[in-house]
């Protein structure tokens, strides 16, 4: 019989028993498509390139609803982990993943969101190695949460981080602000509003390998909850700099700009899941542009402003010519968008 004839997930699924067994191998182990994971064993073995390991903080995936214009919970959790270790300069390499299913959960929906994680790992050339499934009561949760934890591999001689960036760094993004926010906003309908905004979940790997060829690379992250205020304000308390932004150059696509105007949110502190902001040297800042906009996802990449000596706070130059502060995010104003 098989598995998706009951429909639903119940308590037996994750009981450890044959309903619990049929659940991984019929929807996550085939989709998942690694030869080398072993659902018989809690632990995996691994082979390693040489450099130095990089892991990643496990990371939990709650998103609201599950699927949306862009992408959905399965392929947001492979892109959220790969893009962190991206962004420290590592090379993506492997995956674990943690599921949790409310008690009633569609099957159906199960094996789709599977499918798409799985096809968003292959994409990114990373394989799901090890893993585990829990059931929890209906009303407990989401239908399904998610979480995983990423390992890749380094340069030994790559130095980035807080402690590298100099007063007279240029700042970069990647692309538009804001899209995946309000492309989870929209899909919730709860303002009765409609729109074509996509989210950007997608791999950065391709965004941020050719700038690790780069001398004085200092500093990359992905600009996700909080989004770009967020990711400035943690470099100038980190860094102990003043940051520089420019409105007039930031790039925030006209959709999320008016939802963002009609709602009262502010574009920079809106999550991103496929854009990438990185610190270089002023005089290779031009050089990393022109790269940038060579790449697929890279077309719409600006140069958004500078590092400079003064007090750890990030200030806005507006485009009527005055300053505002971006302060520090305090309430959230859009919960469970990753």
């Amino acid at each position: 019989m098989s598995i998706f004839e009951d429909r639903f997930v119940t308590l037996a699924h994750g009981n450890g028993g044959r309903y619990m067994r049929e659940l991984i191998v019929e929807i996550f182990a085939r989709h998942l498509s690694n030869p080398e994971l072993d659902v018989t064993t809690d632990a995996a073995a691994i082979a390693l390139d040489e450099g130095m390991v990089v892991m990643t903080t496990t990371d939990g995936f709650i998103v609201q609803p599950l699927e949306f214009p862009g992408g959905d919970i399965g392929s947001l959790c492979v892109h959220g982990t790969v893009n962190d270790l991206a962004v420290s300069g590592a090379k993506p390499l492997y995956l674990t993943l943690n599921a949790f299913i409310e008690e009633g959960f569609d099957l159906r929906v199960l094996d789709r969101l599977v499918q798409s994680l799985g096809k968003a790992a292959k994409e990114a050339g990373v394989r799901v190695v090890a893993g585990d499934t829990k059931v929890v009561p209906r009303g407990h949760g989401g239908g399904l949460y998610l979480a995983s934890t990423g390992i890749g591999v380094r340069r030994p001689d790559l130095n980035l981080g807080l402690k590298q960036i100099e007063p007279g760094d240029a700042i970069l993004v990647s692309g538009p602000i804001g899209d995946h926010g309000i492309a989870v906003l929209l899909a919730r309908e709860d303002f009765d509003l409609k729109g074509d905004v996509r989210s950007d979940n997608a791999c950065v790997t391709n965004l941020t390998e050719p700038l690790l060829k780069l001398p004085n690379l200092r500093f990359m992250r992905d600009p996700t909850r909080g989004g770009l205020a967020m990711v400035c304000n943690e470099i100038a308390q980190g860094a102990k700099v003043q940051i520089r932004l420019n409105e007039s150059v930031i790039p925030v696509r006209e959709p999320v700009r008016g939802v963002c105007e009609m709602l009262g949110y502010d574009p920079y502190y809106l999550a991103c899941e496929g854009r990438v902001v990185a610190i270089v040297s002023a005089d290779i800042a031009e050089q990393a542009l022109a790269i940038w906009k060579g790449i697929p996802g890279g077309e719409d990449a600006k140069i958004i402003g500078s590092v400079e000596k003064g007090k750890s706070r990030v200030i806005v130059q507006t485009m009527i010519g005055g300053e505002r502060l971006l302060e520090e995010l305090e309430d959230d104003p859009l919960p469970r968008i990753c």
